[in-house]
């Protein structure tokens, strides 16, 4: 908005001159000086969802957006459920799976009641307004030729994106199951998401993407969610981690995962799923999408190769868990710079991301004491750090017009942490004295497929 009003200002003191130009060599009329004047400032943009003509919506990027849509969600249902139901033991295999897809609901069912409209409709700093709750407004009218747009992306009907914005919403919360696994009240885990994804999410992603956030304010850089996604679920995580305590026989006996193989598709398809996740946030079919895929194809194998060549170095040998887990690390520190920064930049944040989440998941995890089962701090919360700090330093303003700030992205950094751990630890205090928050031993020891569910695996 700045940079709007500093062009409308420009223009019209250009046009001033103009104006006082022709009077002096040829007296033309005032009219006349006006009339150009006029010509040259341009029409502001919105800042509200409205209605538009249906002709003025790109047929080109709608169809890329409604894959990216697909895609993210994919990630999802089934790429996180496979990526973590593999690392688990065979007996909550189910419960992994069942959690994941019940998440996916009731964010669904939130985000159409409030969240779009907390996270994506003006309001204040700190929250979106009321327009969309409920989804009021969200038209197609085919007798007048007009769709709803939204002035984030007035090239695309406001439905698609609401939905690419919702599948962020789903895998947002889907990624906190993988601290929690094997031993959370099915309950307590809806509960504390439903509460999270209303008061923790959506206020969020509206600061670093609302126009009218603070932190967009302050200039913090996030493209497709460094802060709001990664390290937003590390940190809730780490949080569920400590308030459940560890799983029984947790460092004393080993916890055998299901089935690795499982677990790389679940990585195939989150690889896969994030083009659409990265490439989809430029909001268009252009070069700005083009370049955030190949930024992200290399920032994935750079992860893998690093995370892989760190285990090799410290433990004598490679391991498929550790090349998904490093792949995984790159996705995730390459997501808040995708649409700032070159290639090769983008190999520097991918090797860095694959060493520091191998960290994350091994000295640092000792170090903080917690069973976050399935690492989703050291993976997600350590690599949104990594990338959002470097986002800082290598961001290019010859690609979006936008400098990167180190000490900008690192308050960024540090009010998401803030805010995303305190109140992750009151939701969870009031979810467990609401529905309690930990199964009992018996159906600990049992499996939470058998005790929760009363399914089990097929022989």
């Amino acid at each position: 908005m700045r940079l709007i009003k500093l062009i409308a200002l420009w223009a019209v003191l250009l046009g001033f001159h103009f104006g006082a130009a022709s009077q002096e060599l040829a007296s033309a009329p005032s009219a006349a000086a006006s009339a150009i004047s006029a010509a040259v400032v341009p029409v502001p943009a919105p800042t509200h969802p409205s209605l538009a003509a249906q002709s003025s919506i790109n047929s080109a990027d709608t169809a890329w957006m409604l894959t990216s849509t697909a895609l993210v969600l994919l990630m999802t249902l089934p790429g996180i459920a496979l990526f973590y139901g593999g690392m688990i033991r065979r007996k909550n295999f189910i419960n992994t799976l069942a959690s994941v897809v019940a998440i996916a609901a009731v964010v669904t069912l939130l985000w159409f009641a409030v969240g779009y409209s907390v996270a994506f409709t003006p309001g204040n700093l700190w929250w979106g307004g009321a327009d969309r709750l409920w989804f009021v407004g969200l038209d197609y009218l085919k007798d007048t030729g007009q769709v709803a747009v939204s002035y984030i992306a007035p090239n695309l009907p406001e439905s698609v994106f609401a939905m690419f914005q919702l599948s962020f919403a789903i895998i947002t919360a889907a990624l906190v199951v993988g601290a929690v696994v094997e031993r959370m009240l099915f309950s307590a885990l809806l509960w504390f998401i439903g509460l999270w994804s209303v008061l923790v999410y959506a206020p969020i992603a509206h600061w670093v993407w609302e126009p009218g956030g603070w932190l967009a304010q302050m200039g913090v850089l996030d493209f497709a969610g460094g802060s709001v996604v990664h390290i937003n679920a590390g940190v809730t995580g780490l949080v569920c981690a400590y308030a459940l305590g560890p799983r029984k026989g947790y460092g004393r006996e080993p916890f055998q995962p299901f089935n690795l193989g499982l677990t790389m598709v679940g990585a195939g398809l989150l690889w896969v799923g994030w083009f659409g996740f990265n490439a989809g946030s430029a909001l268009a079919a252009d070069g700005r999408a083009g370049l955030a895929m190949a930024v992200t194809q290399i920032a994935a194998a750079a992860g893998a190769f690093f995370w892989m060549m760190g285990e090799w170095v410290v433990r004598g040998r490679p391991s498929l868990l550790g090349l998904c887990s490093g792949v995984v690390a790159g996705l995730v520190a390459i997501t808040p710079a995708a649409g700032f920064v070159t290639p090769r930049a983008a190999l520097l944040i991918g090797a860095v991301a694959g060493l520091a989440c191998y960290w994350g998941t091994t000295s640092l995890k000792r170090m903080l004491n917690a069973d976050d089962s399935l690492d989703v701090f050291g993976v997600h919360g350590i690599g949104g750090i990594v990338g959002s700090l470097l986002t800082g330093v290598l961001a290019s303003k010859s690609i979006s017009g936008m400098q990167g700030q180190l000490m900008v992205q690192l308050a960024g950094v540090v009010i998401v942490v803030l805010y995303s751990g305190v109140m992750s630890a009151l939701l969870l205090w009031i979810t467990k004295v609401w529905v309690g928050l930990r199964v009992d031993e018996t159906s600990e020891q049992t499996g939470l497929d058998i005790s929760l569910h009363r399914e089990q695996l097929g022989t």
